[in-house]
């Protein structure tokens, strides 16, 4: 069964940190173009951080970076390591894989960031 999976979310005080992990099934987030992205409730979604299938360097939002990390574990998963955390991060996280011709979703997990 071909899956996207994200975890790792929760609620954390301004200035945490929290690491969301990403674990495909079915295929490999390592021959993918992968991406993070975000959405407030009544937004539209928000590209966080994007790696390119043979790249090494993630891109960031401008939001973010600084304090946002995007990296590859294995074949199958990757990590947002999100620190120094704010107020206006609170949001449902996705991760996006494009495989080939195939765009896949994961179902997204909550971040709250509040006192």
């Amino acid at each position: 069964q071909v899956q996207l999976v994200e975890s790792g979310g929760g609620m954390v005080q301004p200035g945490g940190s929290l690491r969301l992990s990403c674990t495909a099934s079915g295929f490999m987030l390592s021959s993918s173009a992968v991406s993070w992205y975000r959405q407030i409730s009544g937004k539209e979604r928000e590209l966080v951080a994007h790696i390119t299938t043979t790249g090494t360097t993630p891109n960031y939002a401008d939001s973010v970076k600084g304090r946002f990390t995007f990296s590859r574990d294995n074949a199958y998963t990757v990590y947002l390591q999100m620190n120094s955390l704010k107020p206006e991060d609170t949001a449902v996280y996705y991760c996006k894989a494009v495989h080939w011709l195939n765009t896949y979703w994961g179902q997204g997990t909550q971040v709250t960031v509040s006192l």
